[in-house]
């Protein structure tokens, strides 16, 4: 299958956490656009002479979470969960300053995986509390440099787990 569209979101994972149902319609890539200088001449009054690039275009994804499991909540509110592992019963909120950082990938349904190594996911809880709508935790996810200073994130084809477990005892 040719790679030539991305689309869909088959699952996000922070850290290990397979994160519960995004919101359909809620995934907005965000971010900021390249930014850069333009050098004007006085004898060339039609265009620039020179363009200097000051800052590449970046994402900040945006997402609503709409399964509020207590797993999920913990993952991008931090706090404390409640109960047994697995077998939670409860959540408290953080008595501190969170900041929550780490590795996030998002498969698309489109066959292809983005990697983001580290990435601070910054997150509220939102929406309305009513008989015809879900509260949702809404969800901004910063895009850092990597502390080893790799890209900051990166788009790879999927690889599909029983194809390599598969291919490893062949």
């Amino acid at each position: 299958m040719s790679k030539k569209f991305m689309y869909g979101i088959a699952a996000v994972t922070f850290g290990s956490l397979t994160i519960g149902y995004i919101e359909k319609g809620s995934w907005d890539w965000g971010g900021t656009k390249p930014e850069s200088t333009d050098v004007e001449a006085e004898q060339v009054p039609d265009a620039p002479v020179l363009t200097l690039a000051n800052k590449n275009g970046q994402i900040s994804p945006t997402f609503n979470i709409i399964q509020l499991d207590y797993e999920n909540i913990q993952a991008v509110l931090g706090g404390t969960l409640v109960g047994a592992d697995g077998a939670y019963t409860g959540w408290k909120a953080p008595t501190s300053l969170v900041q929550l950082s780490g590795k996030w990938t998002i498969a698309f349904a489109s066959g292809q995986t983005m990697t983001i190594p580290n990435g601070t996911i910054l997150a509220n809880l939102g929406g309305k509390l009513t008989l015809t709508e879900v509260s949702k935790l809404e969800c901004e996810l910063k895009v850092n440099k990597p502390e080893d200073g790799s890209a900051p994130y990166e788009i790879n084809d999927t690889v599909d787990s029983s194809e390599s477990s598969s291919s490893e005892t062949a």
